[in-house]
């Protein structure tokens, strides 16, 4: 069974929702999630929050967060998580953010993700390192792929079964 399929099983078998904001990730996170049949009962609402303005306007993430650490950093992917949970009232929210190359970003080389995963009284944060040279579509799919594996762990941790 694939983490997304163990995902929803866990999220249907507990009547709760989720929600995602992506940056590096470009929307692929959602399209995963929601690959999954019945989905529908459990996925609330999902962004993409590319440039700075949308992660400030939409999120309410500080213009401090990103002047001082940028886009590509912890501080943000967590105002990101947190500000999606205002917004959507899911019982769980995720965020990615990062640098999926070829170039790098706010000082951090390409390869670099942030997430940030909100919901049942509980924060996870977590950082992924790619090789630079890694291509741009399979590092989208690498930090895709860890974010569902973070995200099944944080639901065990919980312990939450399907």
């Amino acid at each position: 069974m694939s983490d997304e399929e163990t995902i929803g099983r866990i999220l249907s078998a507990n009547r709760l929702t989720i929600s995602t904001v992506e940056s590096c990730t470009g929307g692929l996170l959602s399209s995963k999630l929601t690959d999954v049949a019945g989905s529908s009962s459990y996925v609330r609402l999902n962004f993409v929050t590319y440039c700075n303005e949308a992660k400030h306007n939409i999120l309410g993430v500080s213009n401090t967060t990103l002047n001082r650490f940028g886009a590509v950093s912890q501080e943000c992917s967590i105002e990101m998580a947190q500000g999606l949970g205002n917004i959507t009232g899911s019982d769980i929210c995720i965020s990615t953010t990062g640098t999926a190359g070829p170039s790098g970003a706010d000082g951090h080389p390409a390869g670099v993700m942030y997430s940030t995963i909100c919901g049942l009284n509980c924060q996870k944060s977590f950082a992924v390192n790619l090789p630079a040279d890694t291509p741009r579509i399979r590092m989208k799919e690498k930090f895709a792929a860890a974010a569902l594996k973070e995200l099944v762990k944080f639901l065990q941790s919980a312990g939450l079964s399907a």
